[in-house]
């Protein structure tokens, strides 16, 4: 019963607008989310991106190929109800930004780190005046509370469709500060990806790849680029 999946049941998947935005009628039927709520989205960009997963299915639904249907029911779902929480959950991350800790050797290492993750510190500072401070090893950095202040407000300001996507790309990334520059379009995904991966990379030069550690990356960087497409089709 665990490999259940349910079969296509309809012909035509197509985007058109209802109230209060978009939606996916399948036969004439809007989609629904897990929780029965009717599928309705912010842009027609994102309604059509839906629409062709949907499209795309064979002749059973696997919803792992559909990561724009997943975002958006996640924001619908789950997000709607608890914005507050989730928001303040992300935000935290500004306490701990993976930016700003830092190896204290080799030298190497510690230029490495210096030239991917200064000019995004640096572009916090001029573009949300949010300055934060860097150190040596994993011990707690105090950080500015008015730095953290500002960098909570822009987190609030998203709504659930932009902060569904924010959840992915800073969780996954781990840094609130990687995650507000994809958003503002300030750093390619693809390289945010790779100033992410700064410190496992060094590892897999020194020791090697791991098939494991090498597969899970593989599925982080899919949803870290899904959570992108995700959040311009939200703005679109």
């Amino acid at each position: 019963m665990s490999d259940w999946k349910p079969k296509r049941f309809w012909k035509t998947a197509v985007a058109t607008a209802c109230e209060g935005g978009f939606t996916v009628e399948l036969d004439g039927r809007s989609v629904k989310t897990p929780a029965k709520a009717t599928l309705v989205v912010p842009t027609l960009p994102m309604a059509e991106a839906i629409a062709a997963e949907w499209d795309a299915q064979g002749d059973h639904v696997d919803p792992l190929t559909m990561p724009i249907t997943r975002g958006a029911n996640a924001a619908i779902d789950k997000v709607r109800t608890q914005h507050a929480e989730v928001a303040a959950m992300l935000a935290e991350y500004g306490d701990s930004d993976l930016l700003c800790y830092r190896a204290a050797g080799p030298d190497t290492l510690i230029a490495r780190q210096a030239a991917a993750w200064n000019p995004l510190l640096d572009w916090a500072a001029q573009e949300l005046n949010a300055r934060l401070t860097v150190g040596e090893g994993v011990m707690h950095i105090d950080q500015s509370p008015d730095a953290l202040a500002r960098l909570r407000a822009e987190v609030f300001a998203f709504d659930e469709f932009a902060l569904a996507a924010a959840h992915d790309l800073i969780s996954i990334s781990g840094s609130l500060i990687l995650g507000l520059a994809v958003t503002r379009d300030a750093v390619d995904p693809d390289h945010a990806w790779t100033v992410s991966r700064v410190d496992e990379h060094w590892q897999i030069e020194q020791w090697g790849e791991d098939d494991e550690a090498t597969a899970l990356e593989v599925t982080k960087r899919a949803a870290f680029l899904d959570a992108v497409r995700f959040f311009r089709l939200s703005q679109a």
